[in-house]
């Protein structure tokens, strides 16, 4: 009997733990997510959304897992695996997706930001990241739209100054592949954890012991 009660005991309160631990997860994937979104303001990423929408699940997901493992209650521990096991196939799916983003793609992604944006966002941008223009050769259309190089990068050449400021196609590529890197690196690692969680759950919903 005291073997019933230790290993119901310690699947409860260890599930209380990882539910826990998800919701500090959850809270990590939202900031990463925003913080990527709010440092790359050329264009928007959908896929970054899908990582702060995981997150936002996983933190109401965690809080139902909480009271169900401390009721022992069967119903809300059936739909938690479920739920759970739902969010780490969304969750993997992103991060795999974050992870295997081509150059092209994120080069094409920047290019179609750049030109949606207003001559005031470009300077800006240009100011804050020390950069001038887009690409050093650009086509027709999006010469009509450069900015003027901010202060700090206007050389006597202007852009093809060899002392001219980088291309700001270059900070921003490198903001873009950072956090597609950083943020489906961080998601791809805990969502296996999910898998932990929802078995944990299984388990400890068959034990007996509510009374305990």
């Amino acid at each position: 009997m005291s073997k019933v009660m230790g290993g119901f005991l310690c699947s409860k309160y260890t599930l209380i733990g990882l539910n826990i631990f998800y919701i500090v997860v959850g809270i990590m994937l939202i900031c990463l997510g925003t913080e990527m979104s709010n440092s790359n303001r050329v264009t928007n990423l959908p896929i970054v959304g899908g990582i702060v929408a995981c997150g936002i699940f996983l933190v109401l997901i965690s809080i139902v897992g909480i009271y169900g493992a401390a009721r022992h209650h069967q119903v809300l521990l059936f739909f938690y695996m479920i739920i759970l096991f739902l969010v780490f196939i969304i969750q993997f799916s992103v991060a795999c997706a974050c992870l295997s983003v081509s150059q092209s793609t994120e080069a094409n992604l920047a290019l179609q930001g750049w030109n949606t944006l207003s001559n005031r966002s470009r300077m800006d941008i240009q100011e804050s990241n020390a950069c001038c223009n887009f690409t050093k050769t650009t086509n027709s259309e999006l010469d009509q739209k450069l900015s003027p190089c901010p202060l700090q990068c206007s050389g006597s050449g202007g852009c093809a100054d060899e002392h001219c400021c980088p291309t700001c196609e270059e900070k921003i590529l490198g903001m873009i592949g950072k956090g597609f890197q950083v943020v489906g690196g961080v998601s791809l690692f805990f969502s296996f954890t999910e898998i932990i969680g929802a078995i944990l759950a299984f388990r400890y919903r068959n034990l007996y012991g509510s009374n305990i």
